[in-house]
């Protein structure tokens, strides 16, 4: 098979050629250089040009996503209201003899590996892919726990000409936060900090090929307005696609599960003042995440599909995953295998493995629009919109959604994630209260005063307001994490009372 150079990537230009400091004040850059992050972003084909598949000729494809994630806590060492703040990474190796902590020297090594898997199966003439989403706290934590041997690896495949098209990373919230609960104009927030943190970290011509925004814990808003939000914080900082799980969403002409969820699908935003938005939307299917990577399932998947059609164009379909890159005895232990194994087996075949912004640039260079995609909306919205007059604002909606509660338990607006057991609202009063104290606090004396983001008071509190609404605080719901999630609240709220 004919392997195009990896070289031929697109040249960067003097913007992207800039760098950033990782740390300002002793703070992760997370704000400051909008601009220069907005002026990074290319519209430009960033992985085909060098793609090395024979697109014509496959009837199908799998990508893979390896989330990866460690809180920031307060060091369990010290005493609460003045202890450091330190990577849940770094307490486990401090305290190796406790619980399942002996794992943090394999999350170590998970963390760092795909930077020798990749550069071992390219010498081999084998065409490796895989999507990354590491959330800014983890790679603040590593970074301030001296972890060179990480960056090093990963800076390798991110950055290098040879290795660099095997790779695609994915935007996420820098804080780990959820979207269906977090205040929107938090959210945007850490949508950008992480930005501007991986570029300073990776470079601006690396940021420039993110394109895809990964949710964390894959919880994607059904509340309209909300939800319409959020599409609008990915198209106002450059993402073209989110990664959304299958069954938080549902077609839009008749409120049903997706039909074939193995394509791209355009997801509908639409508000109770009548606005509307649409971003792409790949899906990842149901099942057990862990397991489904670990053992490469996506690619057996993929060998029993074919090609579609959509807009009259042929497609190959598209099997996609995301799973925890370091969680659990599959994922340490047999992913390392599986995935070589089934790299080897896949590259230059009928069914080879993608990223999914590549996939998406070569359905773009058949011709294929957004709009001749398949239209979604995320689940429970078909109900509103039968009975919402459009545009009628949201007094009208409340009193729609509250009927629609009433009368059907099923129905709710708390959005839905990678399992629809947990809600990211009910039973986190105690840890919510304080988030939703800093998060008003925030808003009246930081944003809505004008503060300048390249100020290090801002910084600072945005730091700390970042870090509260990690979603750990909430998942657990009790005990020590919501305490660690209130004390870092208290410190955002301790920094806009005497700072500003």
């Amino acid at each position: 098979m004919h392997f195009i150079k990896l070289e031929a990537m697109y040249m960067p230009n003097t913007i992207t050629m800039q760098k950033l400091e990782k740390y300002i004040d002793g703070v992760p850059n997370i704000s400051g250089s909008e601009d220069v992050i907005a002026s990074a972003r290319t519209n430009e084909q960033v992985f085909l040009p060098q793609s090395s598949i024979d697109w014509k000729n496959i009837k199908s494809c799998y990508a893979i996503a390896l989330h990866m994630h460690q809180p920031i806590i307060i060091n369990p060492d010290q005493q609460l209201t003045k202890a450091d703040e330190i990577s849940n990474l770094d307490n486990m190796m401090r305290h190796m003899d406790t619980g399942d902590n002996h794992n943090a020297t394999v999350f170590h090594q998970c963390y760092k590996r795909m930077g020798q898997f990749i550069p071992e199966l390219i010498n081999e003439g084998k065409q490796p892919r895989c999507m990354f989403d590491y959330s800014g706290t983890l790679l603040h934590g590593m970074y301030k726990m001296g972890l060179n041997d990480v960056f090093e690896e990963l800076q390798k495949i991110t950055c290098d000409p040879k290795y660099r098209g095997c790779v695609e990373w994915l935007g996420t919230p820098w804080g780990h936060a959820v979207a269906p609960s977090t205040p929107a104009q938090d959210y945007l927030l850490h949508v950008r900090a992480w930005q501007q943190f991986f570029a300073a970290l990776f470079g601006l011509e690396a940021f420039g090929r993110v394109k895809g925004f990964s949710p964390s814990e894959m919880a994607l808003p059904n509340h309209p307005d909300v939800f319409y939000e959020f599409v609008k914080t990915l198209k106002d900082c450059g993402y073209r696609w989110v990664l959304v799980q299958e069954h938080t969403v549902e077609h839009v002409e008749d409120g049903w599960g997706l039909k074939y969820p193995h394509r791209p699908h355009r997801l509908i935003a639409k508000n109770s003042r009548g606005q509307m938005l649409s971003i792409i939307a790949i899906i990842k299917t149901q099942g057990s995440d862990t397991k489904l990577v670990g053992q490469m399932q996506p690619y057996y998947e993929a060998k029993g599909l074919g090609r579609i059609d959509i807009g009259g164009k042929s497609i190959p379909s598209l099997v996609t995953q995301i799973a925890d890159g370091e969680n659990g005895g599959v994922m340490m232990n047999e992913f390392p295998g599986k995935y070589k194994e089934t790299t080897s087996e896949s590259s230059g075949s009928p069914t080879p493995a993608v990223n999914v912004t590549e996939y998406l640039e070569y359905i773009d260079s058949l011709g294929l629009k957004e709009e001749d995609l398949p239209a979604i909306e995320p689940i429970f919205q078909y109900q509103i919109w039968q009975r919402f007059k459009d545009g009628s604002g949201p007094e009208a909606m409340k009193k729609i959604i509250d009927e629609l509660a009433k009368n059907d338990h099923r129905f709710h607006m708390e959005g839905g994630s990678w399992t629809n057991n947990i809600s990211w609202v009910k039973g986190y009063e105690k840890v919510l209260g304080p988030m939703e104290q800093a998060s008003a606090m925030f808003n009246e004396k930081v944003l809505s005063k004008g503060v300048p983001t390249s100020d290090p008071r801002f910084r600072k509190a945005l730091y700390y307001l970042l870090l509260s609404q990690t979603s750990c605080y909430r998942y657990w719901g009790e005990g020590v994490w919501t305490d660690y999630g209130r004390e870092l609240c208290r410190r955002a709220i301790e920094i806009m009372k005497y700072d500003f």
